[in-house]
């Protein structure tokens, strides 16, 4: 049964708020805030949260929460509203944990969420849900629908150096995958999650998720997990490709570049890379979650660039734009993140000092705002 109707009109929100705003969502793992195991606790979570600014939402598996900012003015602000949404959360008992997966969470520990939406996914998806995973959502405002679409195309080809930033999740089911970012993994067997084409204009965009929603029997592009998307109903243009990150001053620099980035692909001429084939967006993608910061990645002829070479051309792009979107000590940070080995070399130097018990108490620890320890810090 069709949901809803192909020919309904698609919410356009675009130009509601100011230009190039930003807003962010980061999922986060609950767990016993002394141990870091994880727990089925998001409803009563909810129950004993008081008063916050932002929102905290329920996900997919009541093993997360989702925090989520209003909207923002910048990467800074944004952080500072993420801070006292983890603190709220810990108020209430709980701990949390900031990882793309949870370390050592068995498969099928997660229980899913009593909401009608999250039964029709698992429904629809079966066993590909069974280990949870969590992501650190982007969020740009766009001034009209054509500019979303404008810096849509451009951002695709930045995915995969973000994604290497972002990797932090090479543990997983109790061991080491061997990745940096095993929730890119996870979420590459769900449907409809991979980097969608370019689109030649908003009306592409409309007629494509028609189609793709007719296809796939689901009521409209919010059941698309692509790695990015236009967001009409919300006026943004949403990354999703990034695992979530324990240290707030790591998701600032990633939120800041993204948010330099987006400005810049919204107002730059389309470019040779505007069109990166998906086939090379996706090896991108698997290279940034096998090795994180020491990927080579892909141009659009093919050519392996390293990460550090990338982020250093990116930091370019972004730096007419910092001043203005306030976000020019936070972008620097990013060359600390890559110096360090990114979240997945924290989680790795944390495990090698003190094994899984250790670090889990140092990522829960590291997300409630604590200083890290020795090792993940080195």
């Amino acid at each position: 049964m069709v949901l809803m109707s192909a020919a309904e009109d698609i919410p356009n929100a675009f130009g509601s708020e100011r230009p190039f705003s930003v807003g962010v969502e980061e999922e986060l793992f609950l767990v016993d805030p002394v141990t870091g195991r994880q727990t089925n606790a998001s409803a009563a979570v909810q129950e004993r949260l008081g008063p916050v600014d932002g929102t905290v939402e329920s996900e997919l598996h009541a093993c997360q929460v989702e925090l989520i900012t209003d909207v923002c003015s910048s990467a800074g602000e944004a952080a500072v509203t993420l801070g006292g949404l983890r603190r709220a959360v810990i108020a209430t008992g709980a701990g949390l944990l900031g990882s793309g997966a949870h370390p050592s969470a068995r498969e099928g520990e997660a229980e899913i969420t009593d909401k009608e939406r999250y039964e029709r996914i698992r429904d629809l998806l079966g066993d590909a849900v069974a280990t949870p995973v969590s992501g650190l959502h982007i969020h740009i405002g766009m001034p009209d629908a054509e500019t979303a679409i404008r810096a849509f195309n451009g951002m695709r080809h930045h995915l995969p150096l973000l994604q290497a930033l972002a990797a932090n999740s090479p543990f997983r089911h109790g061991r080491d995958t061997g990745l940096a970012s095993a929730r890119e993994v996870t979420v590459r067997g769900w449907p409809r999650s991979g980097v969608p084409r370019a689109m030649r204009d908003f009306a592409d965009f409309e007629e494509a998720t028609r189609l793709l929603a007719r296809a796939a029997d689901v009521p409209d592009y919010t059941w698309f997990w692509w790695k990015m998307r236009p967001h009409p109903r919300l006026g943004t243009v949403e990354i999703r490709a990034l695992d979530v990150q324990s240290a707030l001053q790591d998701t600032t620099g990633l939120v800041a570049l993204a948010h330099c980035l987006a400005r810049h692909e919204a107002e730059a001429e389309p470019g040779p890379n505007a069109d990166s084939p998906a086939e090379v967006l996706e090896e991108g993608a698997f290279r940034a979650a096998r090795y994180g910061v020491r990927a080579r990645l892909p141009d659009a002829d093919g050519a392996l660039r390293p990460v550090s070479e990338l982020l250093e051309a990116a930091l370019s792009l972004a730096a007419p734009y910092a001043a203005e979107l306030d976000c020019e000590e936070e972008l620097m940070g990013l060359r600390s993140l890559l110096a360090r080995g990114g979240g997945a070399g924290r989680q790795r130097a944390a495990y090698e000092i003190t094994g899984m018990d250790g670090l889990l108490r140092e990522l829960t620890r590291l997300t409630g705002g604590g200083a890290p320890g020795v090792a993940a810090g080195r």
